[in-house]
């Protein structure tokens, strides 16, 4: 599987608050929900991504409440995959469960190399990061083949149909 689009880059501990924000919870329409996503921590969030997006973040992303709202406004705004250091486990879960985004991890270097609107491109089975911007190769962690066999089912429950 190869991706490609633009970094959207954050820091550490970023909270399911901050990507869809409490008052949204009640909320179950992707699209409407897709209009708040990173409203806590970037208001301007959804006027700049496009479709295919990578959002890059730092250690913890995803904390805070089990909220499958939010790998679900993520995905409906376009963000494919988040590319962070770690993952609250609760987040990571919900994102392949879901079906939503992918969620795969990178060491600090990656990080480091990562800058607000690089252009890269997530080749997933080669277990490379490239950031096209800067003319780099970054490695990723190995995302687990059935972490990817779930995520390309379209979620959990697909993946079980699959399998009876």
């Amino acid at each position: 599987m190869i991706l490609r689009g633009r970094a959207h880059k954050y820091g550490d501990d970023i909270d399911t608050d901050a990507i869809i924000p409490g008052k949204y919870l009640k909320v179950f329409d992707p699209r409407e929900l897709a209009e708040h996503a990173m409203e806590g921590l970037d208001p301007g969030f959804i006027k700049k991504v496009e479709s295919g997006d990578f959002i890059v973040a730092g250690k913890n992303f995803g904390c805070g409440s089990s909220r499958e709202h939010a790998p679900m406004a993520l995905s409906a705004a376009g963000i494919k995959a988040v590319l962070a250091k770690s993952f609250a486990r609760i987040f990571y879960r919900n994102s392949i469960n879901g079906g939503y985004l992918l969620p795969v991890e990178i060491d600090d270097e990656a990080y480091r190399m990562i800058d607000e609107g690089d252009e890269l491109e997530l080749r997933v089975e080669d277990e490379v990061l490239r950031n096209l911007t800067k003319n780099l190769s970054l490695r990723i962690k190995p995302v687990p083949d059935i972490i990817m066999e779930i995520y390309m089912a379209g979620g959990i429950f697909r993946w079980r149909r699959g399998k009876v």
